[in-house]
């Protein structure tokens, strides 16, 4: 792991600690013992079972999406490329530091870096527009958890709503002007290369504006050759996030309170749009709070501390684990193939 990685590692863990001791300090009272004697280590167990299977959701959202491209990516090795990811994005404000890791992967599996640059960027627009689905069916559907939840929670669903208006629109414009996005990109490199040679300069520039054209045309295929790519990721990235939110419901089963379907349902997604928004590293704090301030309001404080920190460990600690485990296969394959001679 690079020393940088580490140094944000410790800062994300270091501070999602601090704030977990604190909730459970101020959550931990006579009445919690009682409820510990109720925990049932089977739904415990199934809710990592299924944060497992959330994984596997998005693995085969890359795999299909790849493959509607015509290139054939093993089901493990996306798995694995979905691990790998998990560790970036726990250090990393919105959990932007996965999609570099990602790409590279994919290139790795021998997808051109614009093709896979494409697939990962509209994995990121069906996220969005899932979480947006199914938001607007939860305001409408539940409507009386929203308000329990007060305002702020549906200013952060219209705050979402902009963010991927926004982002569709930008999209739309990079597909209809890529020689904008070539000049664009042209300026930006002319900052970060000003003690390059030409020579470099105009390499890199080159390579640059041919990855941008492959990036194009492979997002054209997906919207026109390529349709069955986008209907499979977003059928993936909606039983993704509906995973993800179960997830929380079978923890609290676990603690001996009632599953909370319908306010879970409207809780995280409240959190998943928190935690898109780049304010920390792996939105380490901004989790623990968000998730302790809002399910304070359906479940006793007495447990309210130790199903935070369960869910933290399920979702987030059991992700850098995952990715470290991950990190450690990809070393040795590249060890590997530098010893080949």
């Amino acid at each position: 792991m690079e020393r940088s990685m580490l140094k944000w590692l410790y800062i994300s863990v270091g501070f999602s600690l601090i704030v977990l001791v604190i909730i459970l300090f101020l959550t931990i009272n006579d009445t919690t013992l009682q409820y510990l004697r109720e925990i049932n280590p089977l739904f415990l167990l199934l809710a990592f079972l299924t944060h497992l299977l959330t994984m596997c959701f998005w693995a085969e959202r890359v795999q299909k999406m790849a493959g509607s491209l015509g290139y054939r990516i093993g089901f493990f090795y996306s798995l694995n490329l979905v691990f790998a990811n998990l560790l970036a994005a726990a250090v990393t404000p919105a959990q932007a530091g996965g999609e570099p890791v990602r790409i590279h992967e994919l290139y790795k599996a021998n997808v051109p870096l614009g093709d896979a640059t494409a697939i990962v960027i509209m994995e990121r627009v069906m996220d969005g527009v899932a979480l947006a689905v199914l938001a607007t069916f939860a305001m409408i559907v539940l409507a009386d958890q929203w308000t329990k939840l007060g305002s702020v929670s549906s200013i952060m669903v219209y705050v979402i709503w902009v963010l991927i208006a926004g982002t569709l629109l930008l999209f739309y414009l990079a597909m209809k002007r890529p020689d904008l996005i070539k000049r664009v990109v042209n300026r930006i490199a002319g900052v970060f290369t000003r003690k390059w040679d030409s020579r470099r300069v105009a390499d890199a520039l080159a390579f640059a504006d041919r990855e941008i054209d492959n990036f194009h045309d492979s997002v054209l295929k997906f919207l026109r050759s390529a349709k069955s790519g986008l209907a499979w990721g977003m059928l993936f990235s909606m039983l993704y996030w509906i995973s993800e939110i179960v997830t929380a419901s079978l923890i609290l089963i676990g603690l001996g309170q009632p599953p909370l379907l319908l306010e879970s349902f409207v809780i995280q997604l409240i959190l998943a749009i928190l935690m898109m928004l780049p304010l920390t590293p792996g939105s380490s704090g901004i989790a623990e709070i968000g998730a302790t301030s809002m399910y304070a309001l359906f479940i006793p404080a007495s447990i309210v501390g130790i199903f935070v920190v369960l869910w933290r460990v399920v979702l987030y600690y059991f992700n850098i684990a995952l990715g470290i485990l991950s990190s450690i296969i990809i070393v040795r394959r590249e060890v590997k193939c530098i010893e080949k001679p």
